[in-house]
């Protein structure tokens, strides 16, 4: 079993490691993401990007601008797990996920979708932050592997399985 996290800071370092990646014959499944640029958006408005090749999903509620409540769409959170427990049978590599966040803290999102690609054989490198890292450690049972979130680092960990 093999799993590491990185802490991007807001940054799109996991999804440049995925095209990378696909550039260096590596298969991805998982989800990271996407590069939207709207200046309508909130700040904290996201899309993914389901891995390999899409679909993109906004996993957002359009609140507006100052809006300052939470965000996420869980039906459309769902939606993206659901798109990738479709692909997770195929074979793949490295599984991806941007962002080990409250709903995987709290038992769902995607704490399925990873433990069946460690159960597949596939590396598992996941995003989170400050607030749920003590979560994802004892989500992984103090197994994990920190990364520095920079694409040398991260490309060197995915290669060297």
């Amino acid at each position: 079993m093999r799993i590491a996290y990185t802490l991007p800071k807001g940054k799109l370092v996991l999804t440049e490691l995925s095209e990378k990646l696909r550039e260096n014959g590596i298969r991805t499944c998982g989800i990271v993401q996407a590069d939207t640029v709207n200046e309508d958006r909130h700040r904290c408005d996201m899309d993914v990007l389901v891995l390999p090749d899409g679909p993109q999903i906004s996993i957002t509620q359009s609140l507006g601008k100052e809006s300052s409540g939470c965000r996420l769409d869980t039906s459309a959170l769902a939606q993206a797990a659901g798109e990738v427990t479709q692909r997770i049978d195929e074979p793949f590599d490295v599984f991806i996920l941007n962002k080990f966040g409250e709903q995987e803290a709290n038992g769902s999102g995607f704490r399925d979708l990873i433990v069946k690609a460690l159960e597949s054989g596939a590396s598992v490198l996941v995003g989170t932050n400050h607030i749920n890292i003590d979560a994802f450690k004892e989500f992984s049972g103090g197994m994990a592997e920190f990364v520095e979130p920079n694409i040398a680092d991260l490309t060197a960990w995915v290669e060297n399985r």
